[in-house]
């Protein structure tokens, strides 16, 4: 990132190159850590986005809908129902009906889905504490605020620029 940047202040000497030094970052960091693809994850046969759903579900400790799933998780809802066919496919999710509006699904996890995340988790915790060892208890903190605030006033104004 920091040759990129060399070569853009370089190229056009008189821009500002700051954010691109952060998002630039961001997004390098976002992809080496898609890239690892989180390898407890992989040995369970689980990709993150599978994982999100399932641990949602585990979180909130109730029955969720389709469209409340994808809410929690920030995902499309034609992501949620591909992901959410695999999962119960799986025996790790299950849907049930709704005795009021035969139009609406609730999803639960399977006694196999709890299982799965209760023993996956502390493995992947584990795993994401190994890759940000580099940085001590502090940075961690500092980082995790930052990025807190980032993506706080994000959702607001890339939100707010949707409508």
């Amino acid at each position: 990132m920091a040759a990129v940047v060399r070569q853009w202040q370089a190229a056009q000497p008189g821009l500002d190159t700051g954010p691109m030094e952060i998002i630039g970052r961001i997004s390098r960091c976002a992809a080496l850590l898609q890239q690892a693809e989180d390898a407890p994850l992989r040995r369970a046969g689980l990709s993150r986005p599978e994982f999100d759903l399932l641990g949602a579900l585990r979180r909130t400790g109730h029955e969720l809908t389709p469209g409340e799933l994808a809410r929690e998780t920030f995902s499309s809802g034609a992501a949620v129902t591909k992901r959410l066919k695999q999962l119960t496919e799986r025996g790790l999710v299950e849907r049930r009906g709704d005795p009021r509006d035969r139009r609406v699904v609730h999803l639960r996890l399977t006694d196999a889905g709890r299982d799965l995340v209760d023993g996956i988790l502390p493995v992947q915790l584990a795993y994401e504490t190994a890759v940000l060892s580099g940085l001590d208890g502090p940075e961690q903190g500092e980082l995790a605020a930052l990025l807190g605030e980032l993506l706080s006033q994000l959702e607001g104004r890339l939100g707010a620029l949707r409508t």
